[in-house]
């Protein structure tokens, strides 16, 4: 089955200004699927946009599967930044017969576009589509960090035995699915008041990461090595505070701040790792003169802004372009190595595989900030590093 079948054209023309787009402008710059489906064979393509047409899924929110072609029409209208762009705009997977219909397309869209080394960016729609974003990972039979940026966690009780979820429970059918490829997962800006202390606790035994608000706000820089980790991020635009971010039906007076939003996105455009990223639940029905439509848009091009930045920054690949620090814990009892990248002065700790933990690698180097460094220099164990040894183990 061709791609193209799973999708319906966009009307550019339904929005774009009655005298038409500056050159410097991204509509001129993105190939857009308007009459002929764009041949990701011929050109070699690096971000695909892709909207999603169902928000059956989403709770208390319906009217976000309206919202594509809304971010569009600001996205279109931003001028490309100072790096030349190479993006396709495959238009709108259209909603299925039944809800898990719309999965089973968008999980083998995303499946085959990161499979094409074509990094998804995916629009409108339910949080629950998070979980068909997941599943095209299990296709590519790949193990996967997840990083969703949320005020809550999603882990609702649901039908365990049902193809389908909701955007309140599709955490809970990510974790229990199996095969389970699911390596860590990382929640960034949760609101202690909307988590039951049940899910922390679940989160906690299995070692997962959770930041509240309260902890990254103001000081987003404690997110990036958490982004900087992720293979897939789902973005719910309820995680932005009203004022910023009105278009949500569960829109909230706090959560970030639409600069901060910016940023998050532009960390995570810059991450190497990083091949699929979802923005959901953003709904125009309660839009405000296209305020929130623009914030995501910028966010979007924040996020382009970064991925066209990326240095291939892989630890000691050159060996050479990175120093290398050793730190003993009190007594000398361990020894924590991390590592610096001279080219971007990021952090990674090496984090020994326990005894035939993997067959192929000796070490597994995870993102960290250098406040962890100082940590063990100060002769403390960063919580970091003894979670994910614990999740190696």
């Amino acid at each position: 089955m061709s791609l193209s079948d799973f999708f319906s054209p966009v009307n550019v023309s339904k929005f774009s200004p009655k005298e038409g787009y500056y050159s410097s402008q991204l509509s001129t710059k993105i190939v857009t699927y308007e009459t002929d489906f764009p041949d990701l064979d011929d050109q070699k393509f690096d971000v695909a946009i892709v909207g999603v047409l169902d928000d059956r899924g989403a709770i208390n929110n319906q009217g976000c599967a309206l919202g594509p072609d809304y971010i569009r029409e600001k996205l279109y209208t931003l001028n490309e930044g100072s790096n030349k762009t190479n993006i396709v705009d495959l238009g709108n997977i259209k909603a299925g017969a039944r809800l898990s219909d719309t999965y089973i397309a968008l999980k083998m869209v995303v499946a085959e576009l990161v499979k094409n080394n074509i990094l998804p960016i995916i629009l409108g729609g339910g949080q629950d589509l998070t979980y068909a974003q997941y599943m095209a990972y299990e296709e590519l039979e790949q193990k996967v960090d997840l990083v969703v940026i949320d005020a809550q966690f999603d882990l609702e009780e649901s039908a365990a035995d049902t193809v389908t979820t909701n955007s309140v429970s599709y955490l809970n059918k990510i974790f229990l699915h199996q095969p389970n490829y699911l390596f860590n997962f990382s929640n960034l800006g949760y609101q202690t008041y909307f988590v039951n202390q049940d899910s922390l606790r679940v989160l906690d035994k299995l070692f997962f990461d959770a930041q509240r608000l309260g902890e990254i706000s103001g000081s987003v820089h404690i997110a990036e090595p958490i982004l900087r980790n992720a293979d897939m991020i789902s973005f719910d635009i309820s995680s932005i505070r009203a004022s910023d971010a009105m278009a949500n039906a569960n829109a909230g007076p706090n959560g970030f701040y639409g600069e901060e939003a910016c940023r998050l996105c532009r960390y995570a455009g810059y991450s190497d790792k990083l091949s699929s990223i979802g923005f959901y639940e953003f709904n125009p029905a309660f839009d405000q003169n296209g305020q929130t439509a623009m914030l995501l848009a910028q966010m979007v091009w924040c996020f382009l802004d970064g991925f066209y930045n990326r240095k291939k920054d892989i630890p000691l690949k050159p060996k050479a372009d990175y120093l290398i620090y050793k730190t003993s814990l009190k007594e000398n009892a361990h020894q924590l190595i991390f590592i610096k990248s001279k080219k971007t002065d990021r952090w990674w700790m090496q984090v020994p595989y326990p005894a035939l933990g993997s067959k192929n690698e000796r070490f597994h180097f995870v993102p960290c900030l250098y406040e962890d460094y100082q940590l063990a220099v100060a002769g403390e164990m960063p919580d970091l590093w003894w979670r994910t040894y614990q999740k190696l183990n």
